[in-house]
């Protein structure tokens, strides 16, 4: 169903509702909207293109909202292609999962039941229906960044045939690894990144622990009500992973505290936006059901495995950050969680996933995969990432360090560019 046609800053924009199975496996248990955004060069709007379907990271992330035609990947891709932008289940214009709505469940378990079918293989299955309405019996292509290339994976399992050419940009899952395997790799990862941080700020180390102990010597509220604590403090960690994470971390906190020594107006304002979850929960609710295997349970694999780390202690010098990874008491102490919080405990119990990943299908794929790996990742494992590389088909990797996780828009056309090459055999 098209909802808008319009233009805007040099692109013709179509906006499309499409009516899905809530589970594909039994349709008879009603659907759900999936919203997604047709962009195209007006100049080229009557032009028969190839498409490139764009799977935005997450999991739980909306796709991108396009500002003008001349800029970044959207720019290189609008070149040759007609780009769908795709908001996921349950993000964005999808019929949004949100704390409300998790709140009308009636129980904890039909929400786990409902969360469950907003992995992977529903969103392939998502797409491959609102392929064959856009485009018939033609394969697109599709752009997969981070949590985009894991969905990625699946597509090339799943629905090979609807696929002409793939694009991934620091998103090689591990196909066999648990969500243990993940975290192990991470929180050094994660320490590495924190002891680059102080190093290039010398003084946000003190800066970090004098914040702590404020924290620990008297509540401090967010302007939302939640209380500040020092873990929820460390989770502002998760930026370090971004081209300018540590600059943003760092003016943040440049403006942590007010005239009096105490924490400043702007900086819990900004705290509360950047820790809230509001407009993400899909973010936390589903990091680790993501890594759900067949036959095990992921058991909140990152809070077991930070409970080995003594240097991760709330009370360590230096004080580290976090990333990437959510616990228990996330779920208690946000507001805008908690209504997840027992359908989550539920889902980290959860044993029956189905597999997300065919190893044997992809050994033999052969529609073309072009894969940038970002040697110094901090949310996806470089070596996991090649270890997928060397058992699938028809995939190139480049591996860069000039870029960090979000390389695909920090480099403006060229990751796209160089992808799209790769693909091709051009390079």
């Amino acid at each position: 169903m098209i909802r808008a046609q319009y233009r805007l800053s040099g692109l013709a924009i179509t906006d499309h509702a499409f009516d899905v199975p809530l589970d594909h496996t039994d349709p008879a248990r009603g659907t759900t909207e999936v919203f997604a955004r047709e962009v195209v060069d007006p100049a080229r709007a009557d032009d028969r293109l190839p498409w490139l379907l764009y799977l935005q990271g997450g999991p739980g992330g909306k796709s991108p909202r396009p500002l003008n035609a001349t800029s970044g990947w959207l720019g290189h891709a609008l070149r040759s292609h007609r780009v769908l932008l795709l908001d996921q289940r349950g993000t964005g214009r999808s019929t949004p999962l949100t704390a409300r709505t998790a709140a009308r469940f009636p129980s904890a378990g039909a929400l786990a039941d409902h969360l469950a079918r907003f992995r992977a293989d529903s969103i392939v299955a998502d797409a491959e229906l609102i392929r064959r309405q856009l485009c018939g019996d033609e394969p697109w292509e599709t752009l997969g960044q981070s949590y985009g290339g894991f969905v990625t994976l699946s597509y090339l399992s799943f629905a090979p045939e609807g696929l002409r050419a793939c694009y991934i940009t620091g998103g090689l899952p591990g196909l066999d690894t648990t969500a243990d395997d993940v975290y192990a790799a991470t929180y050094p990862r994660v320490r590495e990144k924190t002891t680059a941080y102080y190093a290039r700020y010398p003084g946000d180390r003190q800066l970090v622990c004098r914040l702590a102990d404020l924290l620990d010597r008297s509540p401090v509220h967010l302007p939302d009500g939640d209380r500040l604590t020092v873990r929820r403090l460390r989770t502002l960690g998760l930026m370090l992973g971004m081209g300018d994470g540590f600059e943003r971390l760092h003016w943040l906190l440049d403006e942590a505290l007010d005239l009096d020594g105490e924490p400043s107006a702007t900086f819990l304002h900004q705290v509360m936006n950047l820790t809230a979850f509001t407009d993400n929960p899909l973010f936390a609710a589903l990091q680790e059901s993501i890594y759900g295997r067949p036959g095990a349970a992921t058991g909140w694999a990152a809070a077991r495995a930070m409970a080995t780390r003594p240097e991760f202690a709330e009370d360590a010098d230096p004080l580290l950050f976090t990333g990437e990874m959510f616990h228990p008491w996330t779920f208690e102490e946000i507001t805008g969680l908690r209504p997840f919080a027992e359908a989550v405990h539920l889902l980290a119990e959860r044993t029956d996933w189905p597999a997300l990943y065919d190893p044997v299908r992809l050994a033999a794929n052969r529609v073309p995969i072009a894969a940038a790996i970002y040697h110094d990742d901090m949310y996806v494992d470089a070596g996991l990432s090649l270890r997928t590389a060397r058992t699938v088909g028809s995939l190139r990797t480049w591996v860069t360090n000039e870029w960090e996780h979000d390389g695909v828009t920090a480099s403006g056309d060229r990751v796209l560019a160089r992808l799209m090459d790769l693909a091709a055999a051009r390079i």
